[in-house]
């Protein structure tokens, strides 16, 4: 009876938690087992019978018959006179079979028993479940808020598995209420202790590439490949797409009639804005590709020895003054991402420097290098651009303080006097 209590009793962690039969039997012996091994010192001489559907268990121990005081160990021997107490006719040398009850193990160890078989459970669904997310790592997933905290937003799918989207890996416009759909990539599965930690992403360039799989047909069939993305969440990406089929045009299919097919993403990345080029092997045209919406009249490219800070190689663009404020973006951001994307390092300069002139770069003997690269996001590279500037527009534009620019103005009119 008690026997199949305990049985019934972890029964419902079997149905809770879909473990099948084959996997259940064995947590249950190993489970025992240990038991056995704590109260007898070993368990090679015990056979386990475990039918977990009917509730049936039976534990039997087997023990060779030696003659009456010639017992050395208890576990595996058992005497004469003890064994004829089970059956009359049992002889030295004989083996010995004897049911093991329950209540044998005492109560203490019948609890231990119960929770060592809980925690065993548990163990093997965490690492099914951290096995299952950690083949989707990079995949599309969605899930809804179950609740919010300060520092992340914890979502439950489908199956009741809870999934983590911290702050750092939202963007910056998401505003989510409790029950609401969340789509993003599973950037990251980690065990902590024994339990799966699943970590959401909607920031990850990843994630934009699959919603191109997921929203644009020729992408999904592999008629369009996404070949780089490059994106600051929330704000602006560039994705090159390219086309194997020469009848395909893939910006055109990725951004559809006005923008229809990019819609949708568009508004799932809280309007960010996705400029879509198209992929070449040709380095020069690919970077003048990355920089639009600016023209550019040339430029020279220095390949790196080897790989540096992530870049292969650095570029000297040359545009029209009216152009660089265009490659170079609102703070920056253009030329940020193109870089991003081609992998090289970028410096824009203004054609038709005039003679009198010199770039900034001359001056990193007295003006740090901070600052000058303060000037350069906004298209200031050369000396008298800087100079030709209000000190109103450049604290406007840049993070620099009043003094510092009124330090580097004083600098650079030296070299004009």
């Amino acid at each position: 009876m008690e026997n199949i209590a305990l049985i019934d009793s972890f029964s419902e962690f079997k149905d809770n938690k879909s473990i099948d039969r084959v996997t259940l039997m064995s947590i249950l012996e190993e489970v025992f087992r240990a038991a056995l091994k704590r109260k007898f010192g070993s368990d090679d001489n015990f056979d386990i019978i475990i039918n977990p559907d009917k509730g049936d268990l039976e534990i039997w121990r087997n023990r060779i018959v030696v003659a009456d005081g010639f017992s050395e160990d208890d576990n595996e021997e058992i005497e004469l006179a003890e064994a004829r107490l089970i059956e009359p006719d049992f002889e030295i040398g004989e083996d010995v079979s004897e049911e093991v009850k329950l209540i044998d193990l005492g109560r203490r160890a019948i609890l231990a028993l119960r929770q060592n078989l809980i925690s065993k459970i548990y163990e093997h669904d965490s690492t099914n479940i951290f096995k299952h997310f950690k083949d989707l790592e990079g995949e599309l997933y969605s899930a809804e808020v179950h609740h919010i905290r300060h520092n992340a937003i914890i979502l439950l799918d489908d199956d009741g598995n809870e999934i983590v989207l911290p702050k750092s890996e939202q963007i910056r416009s998401d505003f989510f209420r409790k029950g609401d759909s969340v789509r993003g990539v599973i950037k990251a599965v980690e065990l902590r202790g024994n339990k799966p930690a699943i970590i959401l992403s909607r920031t990850s360039p990843s994630f934009l590439n699959k919603l191109f799989e997921q929203e644009i047909p020729e992408v999904f069939d592999g008629l369009i490949t996404v070949e780089g993305v490059a994106r600051i969440p929330g704000e602006k990406a560039k994705v090159a797409v390219d086309s194997y089929d020469d009848r395909i045009d893939p910006v055109g299919a990725c951004v559809g009639v006005k923008g229809s097919r990019i819609h949708g993403i568009v508004r799932e990345l809280g309007n960010e804005n996705i400029d879509v080029i198209n992929y070449t092997k040709n380095e020069q045209l690919y970077i003048s590709r990355a920089l639009s919406p600016a023209k550019v009249t040339s430029m020279e490219i220095e390949m790196y020895d080897e790989v540096r800070n992530g870049k292969k190689g650095r570029v000297k663009v040359l545009l029209k003054p009216e152009e660089v404020s265009k490659a170079i973006g609102r703070g920056g951001v253009n030329i940020r991402l193109a870089s991003e994307l081609t992998g090289y390092e970028i410096d824009v300069q203004r054609e038709g420097l005039e003679e009198e002139d010199v770039e900034l770069t001359e001056f990193m003997d007295e003006i740090e290098d901070w600052v000058i690269t303060e000037f350069k996001k906004i298209g200031l590279d050369t000396a008298r651009s800087v100079l030709e500037a209000s000190v109103a527009e450049l604290v406007k534009r840049t993070d620099l303080e009043e003094e510092t620019i009124l330090d580097v103005q004083r600098i650079l009119k030296e070299e004009f006097e």
